[in-house]
């Protein structure tokens, strides 16, 4: 099978090509230069996409013995994931940016060009496991449920599925770094990136501040409607967020507030005591489905990279995907991913994937 190998100059993606090479595959790597400014170096595991990834992940397919080939999307990833997450926090609504490179820029457009140039499957480092059933991709956690990446995976479509793999999605992380070091690969012992690659210093507020209209607002206690303080703008707050309020006066009972909602229109952003952050339904919109829900189904749903996971019971009304958690969830928020999975000794495989629009 001819394959693409996407290689980020990380540990994961250059094991996943090794593997692919070693299955008997023709295999092509290619490096995806998604910045205009690429950095020159990592400050230890910030940030992705520099120029030293590049040269990390050509000395791999050397390596390997396997043709290698840099390809600028730095276009395409501004459009479609750097403009998306600005947009979305200027509308009051919690993004996921991984997810939305995975799904329009490494199996959409890198895909679409991939098949194009008559390659077969695209090859990546996530931790996820595909398998065929009934000639269908299905969509698993990986053996490693630290590092599992189903979530950000769970809106690819079926046809994308049918073109991806994941060599990695049976092996743990510390398994990848050993094999890595008996290669000889030099990336074996890299750290892995962190926070949002475009954003290397981990300041989101500082970046959206420089990119968006910001409108200034006010802090409104939930319970009271009182005035608490003011504001520079939505973007400055998350759902759930304890920290950094610039709330001078305790609560009366002494507890800490959370952000509870945002209101870009009004600028307005409500907070409360944690108890009003327990979520109990969910609604979803755009639902990419994998296996087929009939009625109502009993499923894990969750709503984070990691973590944030409760059982629930999910079904799809009129296009829309309505969960209903057994147990609640705090800091969910429209905007984010909801993916539901069906537990079974296999383990877990992804039913569906939707954004979420509103909670209750």
């Amino acid at each position: 099978m001819k394959v693409l190998a996407a290689m980020s100059g990380g540990v994961d993606s250059a094991v996943a090509a090794a593997r692919a090479v070693e299955a008997g595959h023709d295999v092509t790597g290619v490096h995806l230069a998604l910045s205009a400014k690429p950095g020159t170096l990592r400050t230890g595991a910030r940030g992705c996409c520099t120029i030293e990834d590049a040269h990390d992940a050509r000395r791999a397919a050397d390596l390997m013995g396997i043709p290698f080939y840099v390809w600028d999307f730095a276009e395409r990833f501004t459009e479609e994931v750097v403009e998306d997450f600005v947009a979305e926090y200027a509308a009051g609504r919690t993004p996921n940016p991984c997810l939305r490179c995975n799904e329009r820029i490494k199996f959409e457009a890198l895909l679409d060009k991939a098949i194009a140039l008559g390659f077969d499957a695209v090859c990546t480092g996530h931790y996820a496991r595909l398998e065929l059933v009934d000639g269908r991709p299905e969509l698993r956690r990986s053996a490693d449920l630290g590092k599992d990446q189903s979530y950000v995976l769970a809106s690819l479509t079926a046809d994308q599925l049918a073109h991806a793999m994941f060599p990695l999605g049976d092996t743990t992380k510390d398994a990848v770094r050993e094999e890595a070091a008996a290669r000889g690969l030099s990336v074996a012992k890299k750290p892995d990136s962190h926070d949002i690659c475009f954003i290397p210093d981990g300041d989101t507020q500082k970046f959206l501040a420089g990119r968006m209209e910001t409108k200034p607002g006010l802090l409104i206690d939930d319970e009271t409607g009182a005035v608490l303080g003011r504001h520079a703008g939505v973007h400055e707050f998350t759902v759930g967020q304890r920290k950094g309020l610039g709330i001078d006066a305790p609560a009366p009972d002494g507890r800490p507030r959370y952000v509870l909602a945002l209101e870009p229109v009004s600028g307005n952003v409500r907070v409360g005591s944690v108890e009003k952050l327990a979520v109990t339904g969910i609604s979803a919109s755009a639902p990419v489905v994998h296996v087929e829900l009939d009625g109502p189904v009993e499923c894990v749903a969750q709503v984070r990279a990691h973590g944030g996971t409760a059982p629930a019971v999910a079904e799809l009304v009129d296009g829309v995907l309505q969960v209903q958690l057994r147990e609640p969830l705090r800091g969910v928020a429209p905007g984010q991913a909801v993916a539901i999975y069906r537990e079974d000794a296999a383990g877990d495989v992804v039913l569906a994937s939707a954004t979420i629009d509103a909670t209750r």
